[in-house]
């Protein structure tokens, strides 16, 4: 199956500005920083197809950074893979970081991972985060929660604990997400081993299941055999790094790196087998063939697939009404492509039109939405906070 070519807005100016990381003729300074913080916008409105906005560079001294998420005082939080968290306030570097980050395995892709707050936070203060932990000589990813007192963190829980430890440092996912019936879900990747994704007796290459404090729901599709790891939700994947929970129709969806092409989105339900590396539109990275099957019964297709790459990477689903004709509408950060892929799908959850956003941006990290109902992007290769702020058409 082939995909419609997605629509390219294209912004050259943007990317020589925000390269340039100072102030340029036509931009907009509201106010004096501590040199990463430059509060910069784009002297011109984009246009989309169905937004026009303004990008603001809301900070531009990170590194690696990963995933972030909003607190009710509206601080924002931001993990970077070297293992810190930085509080930003009013779209503002604060200067702090959380104390007492868990250590981190620093290999690779590993490191500190995503952060994602409960949603019953208000109540019971608890912050989700992923994270490759070192242990005998290499590492695994874990799914942990603690709680804030001011900047510091407290009642540090180690939820889960994937199996097994390995010193590889290649795909470790990982997000998290919570549905709406109080589950949480994380991502793991296969670790650069694909046999692992077909292999339901380690956790390598899934997606996983568990009530809020760890336990295993008992109507996990695998919580009955003896043999398998009874956290799966769904199997065959290669390296989950976009996962994202539509309320509205009660679906999750997916984003995964392919090899050399073959990227994924995917609509992610209950035992089923996502196929890798049995069946793959991608090839290896030297030009060697995977598989010579993209279909094959009992295996899901994806609604959506790259070739070439773009190395998706974060996955919004958008619930605000601040862009108008984007109301759920998907945003994919691309690392390999640099921009954000916007995805319109329909109401049977099949992909209907994309379109490229802000080419040569940067490598998207993460796509997230404040709780007003703007969008924020982490890039790196520059290292950016920014701020899609609405313009009128």
């Amino acid at each position: 199956m082939r995909f419609p070519c997605m629509n390219i807005i294209h912004l050259p100016a943007l990317l020589s500005l925000l390269i340039a990381g100072g102030l340029s003729a036509g931009c907009v300074d509201s106010g004096q920083r501590d040199g990463k913080d430059n509060a910069e916008r784009t002297a011109s409105p984009v246009d989309s197809e169905k937004a026009s906005f303004y990008v603001d560079t809301l900070y531009t001294g990170l590194e690696n950074p990963w995933g972030m998420t909003w607190l009710p005082d509206g601080r924002l939080l931001v993990t970077e893979r070297a293992g810190e968290i930085l509080v930003f306030k009013n779209d503002q570097y604060t200067g702090k970081k959380l104390k007492d980050v868990p250590a981190t395995y620093q290999n690779g892709q590993g490191g500190l991972l995503d952060i994602q707050l409960h949603p019953d936070y208000a109540d019971n203060g608890w912050i989700y985060v992923t994270y490759a932990k070192p242990e005998n000589g290499g590492g695994r990813t874990v799914l942990a929660r603690f709680q804030l007192n001011s900047d510091q963190i407290t009642n540090l829980e180690v939820l889960y604990r994937t199996d097994p430890v390995t010193s590889s440092g290649a795909h470790f996912g990982s997000r998290i997400i919570f549905d709406a019936h109080g589950y949480v879900y994380f991502s793991t990747g296969e670790r650069g081993t694909g046999e692992n994704a077909q292999n339901l007796t380690n956790d390598m290459g899934k997606i996983h299941r568990l009530h809020d404090d760890g336990r295993i729901p008992q109507d996990n599709p695998f919580a009955s055999h003896p043999n398998a790891k009874h956290s799966i939700w769904s199997y065959g994947h290669r390296n989950v790094q976009g996962l994202v929970y539509d309320g509205v129709n009660d679906v999750i969806y997916a984003t995964e790196h392919g090899p050399r092409g073959g990227d994924e989105l995917n609509v992610v339900e209950k035992g089923r087998n996502y196929g890798w590396p049995v069946i793959t539109y991608g090839i290896n990275y030297d030009g060697s063939i995977i598989s010579d099957l993209t279909q094959k019964s009992g295996m899901e297709q994806p609604i959506h697939y790259w070739v070439p790459s773009i190395g998706p990477c974060g996955l919004l689903f958008y619930t605000g009404d601040r862009y108008p004709g984007w109301e759920h509408n998907l945003f994919v950060g691309a690392l390999a492509g640099m921009h954000v892929a916007r995805i319109e799908v329909s109401n049977n959850n099949e992909y209907r039109h994309g379109e490229k956003l802000l080419p040569d941006i940067g490598r998207v990290r993460q796509v997230g939405q404040s709780p007003d109902g703007y969008i924020y992007l982490l890039t790196e290769g520059p290292g950016l906070l920014l701020k899609l702020i609405p313009a009128k058409r």
